[in-house]
């Protein structure tokens, strides 16, 4: 399964549309605006909440927090111990890890569990200009999940960006 989603710096209250490779809206990205921290809800298209998204509070590195219906489902963060900027965790609720590396702000890395591929995101194999792909490998894999998860890892790497410059 493959997603385009029209690439643009996220703000806070920023929206925007996921589509499929037909073309056809599939999730919607819903930034909260007027909140202390960085919140989003990925929604389906006829606006139920799957996934909320939202920084963690009071965390000594910058956290962010996956829910579903109310109840915890992952954490993602910068890997610790990578020399690389570019490393995420992302820890699920059941114990399991998920590793994210590339050249995250160039939309250019890879989602993996035990060095098995989830999902690649790209811009490579695209002709749109300022989109980007996310393309599910596993069929049995939460479309939902990966794109929340390549939606908090773009914010954190931007925002880290932004943090040194």
């Amino acid at each position: 399964m493959r997603f385009l989603v029209r690439d643009r710096i996220l703000g806070i209250g920023d929206d925007y549309w996921i589509e499929n490779e037909h073309g056809d809206k599939v999730f919607l990205v819903d930034g909260k605006a007027m909140r202390l921290r960085d919140t989003f809800e990925l929604k389906d298209a006829h606006g139920r909440v799957l996934i909320d998204i939202h920084e963690k509070m009071f965390a000594l590195r910058d956290t962010m927090v996956i829910e579903r219906d109310g109840e915890s489902l992952a954490t993602i963060r910068r890997k610790r111990l990578s020399l690389l900027r570019n490393h995420y965790r992302v820890s699920l609720v059941d114990g399991t890890e998920l590793d994210v590396s590339g050249k995250i702000l160039d939309r250019e890395f890879a989602v993996e569990y035990e060095g098995e591929l989830l999902a690649v995101i790209s811009r490579r194999w695209l002709h749109l200009r300022d989109t980007y792909g996310v393309d599910i490998v596993r069929d049995d894999a939460d479309p939902a999940l990966l794109i929340a998860v390549a939606v908090c890892v773009i914010h954190l790497a931007e925002k880290d960006d932004r943090d040194h410059d």
